[in-house]
């Protein structure tokens, strides 16, 4: 019986929280490669690896999220959040895998006021954006629409780098710090997330289409940053700026909040509050 769990990307956050929840799940035999162990943007050896493996899900976690830096580099975020979703989408397609494939609140352009649904208009704002949604499009164009899309957002967790690792190091560094107080979103604890996807694959359901997951609640990262120092115990002082004070080469959505009711309607999934996400994590790194 066919039982293989391929996860691309292992060594980022998601993939490593998912490696440590594998251990709870031996029913499944897990894969966990990193690009320089399966090169997904290379055509022949993602066929080659499919056919010798079969494995019965993917779950690409690989990407590149360098937000800023695909402003000046864009073939190679195209190469690892486009192209290289659609070879993954038609290898899983031609060998009957399932492919699971994580993308960003940033294909939307901000300018609404209510949480996006996952079949709202799309307008990615900047070129990381835009190289997501090239990958959405090919990952279902790939699989003849047989993949499971998750769109999350402000991703962080105990590994890797990311926004809560940042300030907690920029709280011990510093005596004050300023942060963004007009971009609007919704954290995700990349343990949660890892915890949905294992849901998903063991429901026994599959429901292919896109879906939207993240923390419950709304913030700015300001009040991110707030919630950070009150947690740590930091005497640091977190000062609230416009994003005009802190210009970046990629403009970001000013409210990039998604409606996350088929996630749960689906799959039956609880979501944790952000700030108990938030809470669980400092506690995991102190």
């Amino acid at each position: 019986m066919r039982n293989k769990i391929l996860v691309t990307g292992a060594g980022g956050q998601l993939g490593t929280e998912l490696k440590d929840a594998s251990a709870f799940f031996p029913e499944y035999e897990f894969i966990f490669l990193s690009r320089k162990e399966l090169a997904i943007e290379n055509e022949d050896e993602v066929d080659a690896y499919f056919k010798h493996h079969e494995p019965l899900f993917c779950i690409n976690c690989a990407a590149y999220t360098a937000v800023d830096k695909a402003e000046a580099d864009y073939e190679t975020a195209y190469l690892i959040n486009g192209a290289a979703v659609g070879i993954l989408a038609a290898a899983s397609e031609k060998y009957g895998s399932k492919l699971i494939h994580v993308s960003t609140d940033y294909v939307f352009n901000g300018i609404s006021v209510n949480p996006y649904r996952e079949d709202d208009p799309v307008d990615p704002v900047n070129l990381y954006g835009a190289s997501k949604l090239k990958g959405e499009q090919l990952a279902m164009d790939n699989s003849n629409g047989n993949t499971v899309i998750i769109r999350t957002s402000w991703v962080y967790s105990i590994y890797g780098n990311n926004f809560v690792k940042t300030m907690t190091r920029l709280m011990k560094e510093r005596e004050s710090i300023k942060v963004v107080n007009d971009q609007f979103g919704s954290p995700t604890y990349a343990a949660d997330l890892a915890a949905v996807i294992m849901a998903i694959i063991r429901s026994g359901k599959w429901e292919p289409g896109i879906y939207h997951f993240s923390n419950e609640g709304v913030i700015t990262w300001y009040e991110f940053a707030s919630a950070i120092k009150e947690l740590t115990g930091s005497a640091c002082h977190v000062l609230p700026v416009p994003s005009t004070e802190y210009p970046t080469p990629a403009k970001r959505p000013g409210y990039s909040v998604m409606d996350k009711e088929k996630i749960k309607a689906t799959y039956s999934v609880a979501l944790n509050e952000w700030k108990q996400s938030l809470d669980a994590c400092i506690r995991a790194l102190h």
